[in-house]
């Protein structure tokens, strides 16, 4: 039941995700801005206290990157304000007052307050809009995101749970999951960190969201490579990162999101029977995890590991890339298919 319960609210979450991106005002900039704070704070943190403050036992640079790492509700609301276009300043402030709020109440409370920032900016005189801003909107802010803390807190417990409860009934089901979830996500505007995040995963989940983003870099290099997708720079760029190309992806979606999914699939099954582990939240990334997989793992284990996994990717995807130039797929996506029932249920009904 926890399981179920989990596994809809996850399903609801991303589903939302996909919603604002599509619908809401704004979409693609304030999910831009969510991930963004994620970079600024749980990257730095990862590199810094895991990594070089971890192996190397240099006591201020952990405590810096853990510094860095508390502050995703202070980046996420300045970045979201900057990005809805208001005041540079507002942002600021937005963003100190947000300072304890994790990232996604810190988001929505930011989000909608800046849409009042805008109107106040437009409709007060010049010199006393900052005073009406002062008098507002900190305190709007802080009680739209200490409204929807302790549902948000409750819903992301609730997926956490279920990922855990997965993990510990069927490790490989866990892996197979998370395999798909990661690299497709990383290759939206939703972002693997931000998902990584709201799942809580740490160890060898966040092993596998992190490498199994690394292996997708290679397929999806091959994969641009091989099916004449953009030039060289462009298989090299969404190879070192996916989000760069997003135009690019969305125009290739069946080829690229499943060969992402199987090869996915198989990356997670191999780091689960590795037992590698990352004790760090969010760092579901392609070059920065499995960096950060050095700072809880022995060397020789890790590098085994990277290397099969990059192995494994490079190898599956050139195959896939034969099967879609040989069966002539590489231009085929949703409309074509949609059409092709289309006109075939017309033929029929004639």
């Amino acid at each position: 039941m926890q399981m179920l319960l989990g596994g809809g609210t996850l399903l609801l979450l991303l589903v939302a995700m996909i919603l604002f991106l599509k619908f809401a005002p704004y979409g693609k900039s304030g999910l831009e801005a969510l991930s963004g704070a994620a970079c600024a704070t749980f990257l730095p943190q990862a590199f810094l206290s895991y990594v070089i403050g971890g192996i190397f036992n240099i006591e201020f640079m952990k405590q810096i990157g853990d510094n860095l790492g508390s502050l995703g509700g202070l980046a996420v609301g300045v970045l979201t304000c900057l990005k809805m276009k208001t005041n540079p300043v507002y942002a600021v402030i937005i963003g100190l007052v947000l300072y304890n709020f994790s990232l996604l109440p810190a988001f929505i409370a930011a989000y909608l307050i800046s849409f009042g920032l805008k109107f106040i900016d437009k409709k007060v005189p010049e010199g006393l809009n900052l005073i009406v801003v002062i008098l507002l909107a900190p305190a709007i802010t802080y009680g739209i995101a200490s409204l929807i803390n302790p549902g948000i807190t409750l819903m992301l417990e609730a997926i956490s749970n279920a990922v855990n409860v997965v993990g510990d009934s069927n490790p490989y089901l866990l892996a197979a999951i998370l395999g798909i979830l990661m690299p497709i996500t990383g290759m939206t505007p939703l972002s693997s960190m931000v998902v990584a995040s709201f799942l809580g995963i740490t160890g060898n989940p966040m092993a596998i969201g992190a490498l199994t983003c690394m292996g997708a870099s290679f397929v999806n290099f091959i994969l641009f490579k091989r099916l004449g997708i953009g030039n060289w720079g462009t298989s090299i760029s969404v190879g070192i990162e996916p989000l760069t190309q997003i135009d690019k992806i969305v125009q290739y979606p069946l080829q690229l999101y499943s060969v992402n999914a199987i090869v996915g699939i198989i990356n997670g099954c191999i780091i689960t029977f590795s037992g590698l582990i990352i004790n760090a939240e969010g760092v579901a990334t392609p070059i920065a995890g499995p960096i950060v997989l050095f700072g809880f793992n022995g060397p020789v284990q890790s590098i085994i590991t990277i290397v099969v996994v990059a192995v494994n990717s490079l190898v599956w995807s050139f195959i896939f890339s034969i099967i879609i130039k040989h069966f002539n797929l590489v231009n085929i996506d949703f409309k074509s298919l949609f059409k092709g029932k289309s006109k075939g249920s017309q033929g029929s009904q004639s």
